[in-house]
Protein backbone atom coordinates (compact mmCIF):
# COMPACT_ATOMS: atom_id res chain seq x y z
CA UNK A 1 0.00 0.00 0.00
CA UNK A 2 0.94 3.15 -0.75
CA UNK A 3 2.19 5.94 2.11
CA UNK A 4 -0.72 8.37 0.76
CA UNK A 5 -3.35 5.17 1.22
CA UNK A 6 -1.74 5.05 5.08
CA UNK A 7 -2.10 8.28 5.76
CA UNK A 8 -5.57 9.01 4.75
CA UNK A 9 -6.67 5.59 7.11
CA UNK A 10 -4.47 7.50 9.35
CA UNK A 11 -6.04 10.60 9.33
CA UNK A 12 -9.74 9.10 8.52
CA UNK A 13 -9.17 6.84 12.15
CA UNK A 14 -8.38 10.14 14.18
CA UNK A 15 -11.73 12.23 12.66
CA UNK A 16 -13.56 8.94 14.13
CA UNK A 17 -11.77 8.95 17.38
CA UNK A 18 -12.02 12.74 17.99
CA UNK A 19 -15.57 12.21 16.77
CA UNK A 20 -16.19 9.35 18.90
CA UNK A 21 -14.96 11.27 22.11
CA UNK A 22 -16.76 14.20 21.51
CA UNK A 23 -19.91 11.68 20.95
CA UNK A 24 -19.24 10.92 24.67
CA UNK A 25 -18.75 13.41 26.40
CA UNK A 26 -22.19 15.39 24.95
CA UNK A 27 -23.76 11.82 26.54
CA UNK A 28 -22.35 12.20 29.66
CA UNK A 29 -23.09 15.56 29.75
CA UNK A 30 -26.55 15.53 28.98
CA UNK A 31 -26.93 12.27 31.57
CA UNK A 32 -25.86 14.99 34.27
CA UNK A 33 -28.50 17.30 32.59
CA UNK A 34 -31.32 14.68 33.35
CA UNK A 35 -30.40 13.75 36.65
CA UNK A 36 -30.46 17.77 37.58
CA UNK A 37 -33.97 17.95 35.95
CA UNK A 38 -34.90 14.76 37.84
CA UNK A 39 -34.10 16.80 40.94
CA UNK A 40 -35.69 20.11 40.08
CA UNK A 41 -39.08 18.05 38.87
CA UNK A 42 -39.12 16.59 42.33
CA UNK A 43 -38.63 20.13 43.73
CA UNK A 44 -41.43 21.42 42.16
CA UNK A 45 -43.58 18.74 42.35
CA UNK A 46 -43.02 19.33 46.27
CA UNK A 47 -43.69 22.68 46.00
CA UNK A 48 -47.14 21.99 44.13
CA UNK A 49 -48.38 19.71 46.88
CA UNK A 50 -47.21 22.04 49.28
CA UNK A 51 -49.35 25.03 47.90
CA UNK A 52 -52.39 23.08 47.22
CA UNK A 53 -55.56 25.15 46.18
CA UNK A 54 -57.52 26.34 49.03
CA UNK A 55 -60.59 24.28 48.73
CA UNK A 56 -58.36 21.06 49.48
CA UNK A 57 -57.23 22.22 52.49
CA UNK A 58 -60.54 24.49 53.72
CA UNK A 59 -62.50 21.41 55.66
CA UNK A 60 -58.86 20.68 57.93
CA UNK A 61 -58.51 24.46 58.61
CA UNK A 62 -62.06 24.53 59.94
CA UNK A 63 -61.97 21.49 61.62
CA UNK A 64 -58.88 22.83 63.21
CA UNK A 65 -60.70 25.97 64.17
CA UNK A 66 -63.96 24.99 65.56
CA UNK A 67 -62.88 24.77 69.23
CA UNK A 68 -62.13 28.48 69.14
CA UNK A 69 -65.45 29.04 67.07
CA UNK A 70 -66.84 27.27 69.84
CA UNK A 71 -64.87 29.24 72.72
CA UNK A 72 -66.04 32.62 70.63
CA UNK A 73 -69.42 31.65 70.40
CA UNK A 74 -70.01 31.11 74.17
CA UNK A 75 -68.32 34.27 75.09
Amino acid sequence: MPAAAWMTIAVAGLIIVFTAVGLIRIVLHLQAIRGTLRTLTGGVQAIDQLTSTVPERLTSVNANLKPVRDFCEGI
